[in-house]
């Protein structure tokens, strides 16, 4: 079913996303892939550097499989000229992974997940709503913008639509209603939970109830554990065109590459692309490149064969946890078992601490924890270590645990990705 209700999206942008224009340069593009338009083509005005003169000739890389993978002389080229060139092979992917249900639906490349994703919509009088907790690079990004965040609450099974509910329906007259809710559905960063279909279904309707945009940042919608039943993406249920989505290849490909791609209504899409323009250019031609040969050669098929791979991977890691924190930690501590990703988020029973007694106890269990706010909570990062490592961390944190004995009520929040 296609959507045919239009939505004015320019109610949603920002006064500096209204005023975005193309480059002029980048304008005359287009004209310029008109067959027969020029013959023989000849053009003075774009600017690009010669490639004949780029020192590089040729680029290989090697798979694990062991097959090697070139690109010659003409890919070569493009790669390191400005050019774009990955769009199609991902928008097929997205029509046969999503499905989405719009006509008017683009697609973009871009550096990392959510490239311009909060500063086309927000300003210091706006208010975002977010799930709580959530990921702090998302925080870093909002915070300079002085934006309103308004913490919705999360359990077992994602974002809560009750709360969600309750704080939009009693939401305060002087304030401007928020434009956007961002959302990571799938093995959430730092609680590793993910929201279930019951509750994606609720969260559109209020998004179509009070009137807001859901930015769907999905990093690790390909290591859900359970292959054969995905759960169906914001952008796959979304009825009206109010879903922004953000996929990401730094959890399955390549963190280094820093290429993701956003999907959602043209118009939204359109904007990304002109934040683009004036702030990079665009994304890396040669990441882009690689890529695209490397997809291109496993196909679509094959390349969801290796993200199952990846998935089971990390599941076989999160179960080392688990049996190790039976082990090590028994009732120290309470979590949820993740359904995807990387993460485990644990919260310390029964215990008295503070942060600088809980940094003074790492130290001496040779432990580094970068620390936040004051919380219950404990994120685990399970990807990197291994299993002895895994055994260790956890022996030492249940060390750490039992000493602890102090008349605060909280501990700290530590994170840790790896524990030597």
């Amino acid at each position: 079913m296609m959507i045919s209700r239009k939505i004015d999206y320019s109610k949603y942008l920002n006064s500096v996303a209204k005023l975005r224009q193309p480059s002029a340069i980048r304008a005359l593009q287009p004209l310029l892939l008109i067959p027969g338009m020029f013959f023989p083509q000849i053009s003075l005005g774009g600017g690009s550097p010669d490639p004949n003169k780029f020192p590089i000739d040729s680029i290989s890389f090697s798979l694990k499989s062991g097959e090697t993978i070139k690109l010659d002389r003409t890919e070569t080229k493009r790669a390191l000229q400005y050019s774009n060139t990955l769009l199609e092979w991902l928008r097929e992917l997205q029509n046969q992974l999503h499905r989405p249900k719009s006509d008017d639906w683009s697609m973009c490349v871009t550096n990392g997940s959510q490239d311009g994703a909060f500063e086309m919509f927000l300003t210091s009088e706006d208010s975002v709503l977010l799930e709580t907790p959530t990921y702090s690079g998302t925080l870093a990004v909002l915070r300079p913008i002085g934006c309103r965040m308004v913490e919705i609450h999360t359990n077992k099974n994602g974002i809560c639509p009750n709360a969600l509910k309750e704080k939009l329906s009693n939401w305060d007259a002087s304030q401007r209603r928020p434009k956007i809710l961002y959302t990571v559905p799938n093995g959430g960063n730092p609680t590793g939970c993910s929201t279930n279909l019951q509750q994606r279904l609720e969260v559109l309707k209020l998004a179509e109830e009070y009137d807001f945009l859901i930015i769907e940042d999905d990093p690790y919608y390909y290591l859900q554990y359970n292959y054969n039943n995905l759960i169906p993406s914001y952008f796959s249920l979304d009825q009206s065109g109010r879903v922004l989505r953000f996929d990401s290849f730094s959890k399955i490909l390549s963190a280094g590459a820093r290429i993701g791609f956003a999907s959602g209504p043209k118009a939204l899409i359109d904007r990304i692309i002109l934040h683009e323009e004036c702030s990079n250019i665009h994304p890396c031609g040669i990441s882009q490149s690689i890529l695209l040969k490397l997809l291109k050669t496993w196909g679509h098929n094959g390349f969801l064969d290796h993200c199952k791979q990846t998935s089971q991977y990390y599941e076989s890691k999160k179960n080392l946890f688990l049996e190790a924190s039976r082990r090590h930690l028994g009732n120290l501590v309470s979590f949820n078992e993740p359904k995807c990703g990387m993460f485990i988020w644990m919260k310390i029973l029964g215990i008295v601490d503070s942060e600088s007694l809980v940094k003074e106890k790492a130290i001496q269990e040779k432990e580094f924890m970068p620390h936040g706010d004051k919380s219950p909570f404990l994120r685990a990062a399970f990807s990197t270590a291994t299993e002895e490592e895994i055994d260790t961390a956890l022996l030492r944190l249940g060390k750490i645990i039992k000493i602890c004995n102090f008349d605060e009520d909280r501990v700290a929040l530590v994170m840790f990705p790896y524990l030597h």
